[in-house]
């Protein structure tokens, strides 16, 4: 008796009341203890945030969402029909009582974006902590008179609605990361236009994408898979149609960066490749036709820049290219493949576009625009006149960047190919060149000095340099002490900049700094292995910190843009086996 009145509390204890199990647990019918904050299912489970519990004290945060979810499909309808007036018939009662879980669950709209385009679970049904309330512009809240699922469907268009300048104030700090070089009130204004004369659908829907990629894990986020479909057919209709064909060009390094960004490097190279033979098409590598004389950019693609204001359609032509080379030159040395973008004598290759400047720099119609010859070959061979703008300068990184790549590629150890007393006249030229760049941006123990705009383009032009200063010498370090130095102190100028970078910080990167901090602990690894090998035995200790610095750096960018999670891999594998 006393065996059966024990066995009989013990299952009192672990039978919750109907009703009282969390949401979670409900979902999926599985027995759950009430534990709180999170019951045994969940931790288990790994998933103790997603576990919630509707007791009709206060609303869950899916609750929550569901019913922000329904302002704005109110609000859809009102702004679709000036003439409907909202029904006073409440169709559904967030605080109702039931068995079952609420309907939103197993619904596009509690759905999490596909793993390819997050670094979220997936299996994650609980909705992030934060809720719209700083959408302008919402109506009470009001029961919609159609279900969610119509919000959601994958319909030709989006609907247009006060969401679309939340977007852009979310953008509008990234667009330095991006290099995108736009007037942003303009943007803001174009909303307004008639149709024709607003912005390609290609560009904007690219911009809403990234909004959504960079406010990961908000709510917001989960409209990025619908804006990367509509991004794509919008950009795959403008190359059809042909029409405004630089927010074509601008569209395609946007979803090129996206993609990188997202560690999905074939996508990011096609639209980088594409972004680049369209600018050639273009002819935006020309600059500023000339008044009179020969233009080789006056027969090809007209580009249709109507809604920009007189004065900004040169200004936005040099922006866009530099965009464009920046993406090209960098990304192909990360991805070890050619460059789109030539750069030759003859007049259909030659880069002739003067150095950018920020947009804004423009607006105040103060800039003048004055045509350039050989812009980037002149500054390679030493010439630092003119271009210290933050673009003008993120662009000159690139140079480098790109050009080490390439006169690294150039030498081949297996081809027998050595130097005597002096290295390649090419190496040498490029270093001197990189000895005159520097002395004219910002030195790093500045970097804290500067807007943060500027900082994070600072933090990125440095990586570069130091990065291309590797790869100009590692090639030549194994059996040159002179090589092996400049390399090694690349390498901590390079780990030096981390020590500036706040956590905040990593949201404003150019993902491009992940493959150049591969290539800095892939040196660094090198030279561990080195110190550590050697006769008497040498300590590696420094080294050590240096590399578990740009893990940490590496981790923290992966974190927000998943580029490096092989790398991170290979790396932690590597030092383990040290």
């Amino acid at each position: 008796m006393a065996n059966k009145a024990a066995s009989t509390d013990k299952v009192a204890q672990g039978t919750l009341q109907r009703g009282k199990a969390c949401l979670r647990c409900r979902k999926r019918k599985m027995r759950c203890d009430g534990n709180k904050p999170a019951c045994q299912q969940c931790t288990r489970a790994k998933k103790p945030e997603g576990c919630e519990y509707d007791d009709g004290k206060g609303k869950t945060r899916t609750q929550i969402l569901r019913e922000t979810i329904t302002r704005l499909e109110q609000r859809i309808r009102e702004l679709e029909d000036p003439e409907y007036i909202s029904p006073a018939v409440v169709l559904y009662d967030p605080h109702l009582q039931s068995d079952s879980p609420p309907s939103s669950y197993g619904s596009p709209v509690s759905a999490s974006i596909s793993a390819s385009h997050s670094p979220f679970p997936s299996e994650s049904t609980n909705s992030p902590p934060e809720q719209w309330t700083h959408l302008p512009g919402l109506t009470s809240p009001s029961p919609s008179p159609f279900t969610t699922e119509i919000f959601f469907e994958d319909t030709p268009s989006f609907p247009r609605f006060e969401l679309e300048p939340v977007l852009l104030d979310i953008f509008t700090p990234h667009r330095h990361q991006c290099g995108l070089g736009v007037s942003m009130e303009l943007l803001r204004e174009s909303l307004s236009l008639p149709p024709a004369e607003q912005r390609h659908p290609a560009l904007m829907k690219s911009i809403y994408l990234w909004a959504c990629f960079v406010s990961r894990p908000k709510p917001l986020s989960q409209h990025e898979e619908t804006f990367l479909v509509q991004a794509l057919d919008a950009h795959r209709e403008g190359l059809r149609v042909g029409d405004k064909v630089l927010d074509i060009i601008q569209a395609s390094c946007l979803l090129s960066m996206y993609f990188f960004a997202n560690g999905r490097v074939v996508e990011g190279s096609y639209h980088a490749s594409a972004a680049a033979a369209l600018a050639v098409q273009c002819g935006l590598q020309a600059g500023i036709p000339p008044e009179t004389g020969y233009n080789p950019a006056a027969s090809r693609e007209n580009l249709d820049l109507k809604p920009l204001k007189h004065g900004y359609r040169d200004a936005e032509r040099i922006a866009t290219f530099w965009m464009v080379y920046n993406l090209d030159r960098c990304w192909s040395v990360a991805l070890r493949k050619p460059s789109v973008l030539l750069d030759g004598d003859d007049p259909w290759t030659s880069i002739n576009c003067p150095w950018p400047r920020d947009i804004t720099e423009y607006e105040t119609g103060n800039v003048q625009l004055v045509a350039s010859y050989q812009t980037v070959q002149m500054f390679l061979q030493g010439d630092m006149s003119g271009g210290y703008s933050m673009p003008a300068i993120r662009a000159k990184a690139s140079a480098l960047y790109s050009q080490a790549g390439q006169l690294s590629s150039k030498w081949n150890p297996m081809a027998g190919l050595k130097f005597t007393d002096n290295y390649p006249e090419e190496i040498q030229a490029l270093e001197l060149t990189i000895s005159r760049f520097l002395p004219t941006i910002l030195p790093v123990h500045q970097l804290n000095a500067v807007m943060p705009e500027e900082k994070h383009t600072l933090i990125v032009v440095h990586t570069l340099v130091q990065t291309a200063m590797i790869h100009l010498y590692q090639r030549f370090a194994q059996n040159d002490a002179i090589a092996y130095e400049k390399c090694s102190g690349a390498a901590k100028t390079a780990v030096e900049i981390i020590k500036y970078i706040s956590d905040h910080d990593y949201d404003f990167l150019d993902p491009i700094i992940g493959p150049a901090w591969t290539t800095i602990a892939e040196w660094l690894i090198r030279e561990l292995i080195s110190i550590e090998s050697s006769w008497p035995l040498g300590s590696g200790a420094d080294v050590r910190n240096d590399i578990a610095n740009l893990l940490y750096a590496m981790n923290g960018l992966n974190h927000r843009f998943p580029l490096l999670g092989m790398s991170v891999a290979k790396i932690q594998k590597r030092m383990a086996e040290l």
